[in-house]
C-alpha cells in the first residue's frame, strides 16, 4: 500500500498461509490446509493464489508465511510473478516452506529456498537425509521432519458411521494401485506390482479379491469410503519412491531413452540408466491411506518397510516380504478372525484413537516449533478479523478474472476487445470527473 508515493507497511502478528486449490478439488490437500486455522494458537489467514493476488497484501508483512505444499507442482510452481515480487521484499520475519515429492526436479527447489530465503522447510525426508540433500545444496534453513498427512475429525467420524463389521464385508482382500514413471526407482514399481503379484497368487485360493492397478478403476470420494468400508484387508507398499534425483540427471536420461524407444521395460531401463542410483537417498514414507485403513479396521498386508516407524509389523499390519516368500503363511494369518481382530484393534487403538497423529497434534507441534523460533502468539482478535477481512475482499472478482480471462481472450476478438477496453476506460473518465 502506498500513500502519498510513499510505502506504508501494514505488519501483522500471524501465519500467512499461501496455498493453491482449483478444480477438480483435492480434499487432502484442503484438510491439510484447514488444519492450521482450525487449531493453530496463532491467527492464521489464508490466501488461494488460484483467485489471484489480492491488493490487500500489497504492504502487508505478517510475522510468518507459510508456504503450503500444494504450490510446488512437479516443473511448475504456482505463485503467480506477483506473490513471488512481494514474497521478494515483505519485510517478514520467518518463512516457512512445505514439501513433497522432493525426490524431482531438486535443483529448482534449492534455487527457490535460496532466492527467495526459506528459513524453515518441512520435509519428508527422515533427519539423517537432512543434511545430504538441504544442508549440502541450500544455504542450510531449518529443517524438520513431517508426514504427507494426518488423521483428520472427518476421517474418524466418517469410519466411525460407516464401518461394517468384518463379518459383513463382502471384499476379503482389495487395493487399487497405479503405474508410474520409471524415473522414480525400483520403489515405485512396487505400487503396481504388489497388485499384479498379489493377485496371480491369490485368484484360486477362494478369497474375494478386488484388486485393480489401472488409471481407470481408481476411486474418490464416496465410492473410495464405501470400499474401504466393505474390505477386509487392504494390500499396500510405503509411500514415496527409491531415486532421489538431486541434480536432474535421472529425468534427462529418463527423457531421453523413453524418445528413443517408448517400449522400453523397467528391466532395460534400469541397466542402462537407474541401477547406480537405486536408494541413493530414502525417501519411503506412511501415508493417508494407511491411516485410513486403521481408521476403519482394515487389515493392512504390507511390503516390509520402515512406514516412517508409524507402523510395526505384527502389530499395525501383516508383512510381506517383497519376493512373496512367505506368502502363504500371510494368507494363513488374514484367515484367522481372531488375528485379524487383534490387528486391526491395535492399529485402531494407536494410529487413530491415540490421537498422535492427528492434525490438532501435527499443529500443536507446528505451534510449538514456532515458539522454539521466538514466537507468541498474538492476542489482539480485532486485528486478526480485520486483516481476514481486508484479504479477502473482492475474492470473487479477483476468481472471475483468472479463470474468465483466458475464455474472454479466445471467444472475442482483438478488435472488439480493444473498443471494449476503450468504452470501459471512457466509462471510467467519466465518473472520476463527477466524483
Amino acid at each position: 500500500m502506498t500513500t502519498n508515493g510513499r510505502r506504508v507497511t501494514r505488519h501483522a502478528d500471524g501465519i500467512l498461509l499461501i496455498y493453491h486449490h482449483a478444480p477438480p478439488y483435492a480434499a487432502t490437500v484442503m484438510e491439510h490446509v484447514r488444519a492450521f486455522r482450525e487449531n493453530s494458537r496463532f491467527p492464521v489467514w489464508e490466501v488461494n493464489v488460484d483467485h489471484g493476488f489480492p491488493p490487500a497484501l500489497e504492504g502487508l508483512s505478517p510475522t510468518v508465511v507459510l508456504l503450503h505444499y500444494s504450490l510446488f507442482g512437479a516443473k511448475t510452481y504456482l505463485l503467480q510473478p506477483a506473490f513471488l515480487e512481494w514474497l521478494r521484499n515483505a519485510e517478514t520475519r520467518y518463512r516457512i516452506a512445505f514439501f513433497q515429492d522432493e525426490y524431482q526436479f531438486c535443483p529448482q527447489r534449492f534455487a527457490f529456498i535460496d532466492d527467495y530465503r526459506i528459513d524453515c522447510v518441512y520435509t519428508l525426508l527422515a533427519p539423517e537425509q537432512f543434511d545430504a540433500v538441504y544442508g549440502r545444496h541450500t544455504h542450510g534453513p531449518r529443517l524438520v521432519h513431517t508426514l504427507t498427512g494426518y488423521v483428520g475429525d472427518d476421517l474418524v467420524r466418517v469410519a466411525a458411521e460407516r464401518s461394517v463389521p468384518d463379518q459383513d464385508r463382502t471384499i476379503d482382500i482389495g487395493y487399487r494401485g497405479r503405474s508410474l514413471p520409471y524415473y522414480m526407482g525400483l520403489g515405485s514399481q512396487e505400487k503396481q506390482e504388489i497388485g499384479i503379484q498379489f493377485l496371480a497368487r491369490g485368484k484360486d485360493l477362494g478369497l474375494r479379491l478386488d484388486i485393480a492397478v489401472d488409471e481407470d478403476s481408481r476411486l474418490y470420494g464416496e465410492a473410495w469410503t464405501r470400499f474401504l468400508a466393505n474390505a477386509r484387508a487392504f494390500v499396500g507398499v510405503e509411500a514415496g519412491v527409491s531415486i532421489f534425483d538431486l541434480t536432474g540427471e535421472v529425468y534427462a536420461g529418463y527423457e531421453r531413452l523413453v524418445a528413443e524407444n517408448p517400449a522400453m521395460t523397467f528391466a532395460e531401463m534400469s541397466s542402462r540408466l537407474l541401477a547406480p542410483f537405486e536408494g541413493n537417498i530414502p525417501y519411503r514414507t506412511v501415508s493417508p491411506r494407511h491411516f485410513e485403513a486403521a481408521a476403519f479396521r482394515v487389515v493392512q498386508i504390507l511390503f516390509e518397510g520402515e512406514y516412517s516407524g508409524v507402523l510395526q509389523p505384527m502389530v499395525h499390519y501383516l508383512p510381506l516380504r517383497k519376493d512373496f516368500s512367505n506368502f502363504d503363511e500371510v494368507i494363513a494369518l488374514f484367515r484367522d478372525p481372531a488375528v485379524r481382530r487383534a490387528v486391526t484393534d491395535r492399529a485402531h487403538a494407536d494410529l487413530i484413537a491415540s490421537g498422535r497423529y492427528s492434525y490438532s497434534s501435527f499443529v500443536r507441534s507446528f505451534d510449538e516449533d514456532l515458539a522454539a523460533a521466538g514466537f507468541a502468539p498474538a492476542s489482539d482478535e480485532t486485528r486478526r478479523r480485520e486483516i481476514a477481512a481486508l484479504l479477502t475482499r473482492g475474492t470473487a472478482l479477483r476468481r472471475l478474472r483468472a479463470h474468465g480471462r483466458p475464455f474472454y481472450r479466445r471467444a472475442v476478438p482483438h478488435p472488439l476487445r480493444v473498443r471494449l477496453r476503450g468504452m470501459i476506460d471512457a466509462a471510467r473518465a467519466r465518473l472520476r470527473r463527477r466524483s
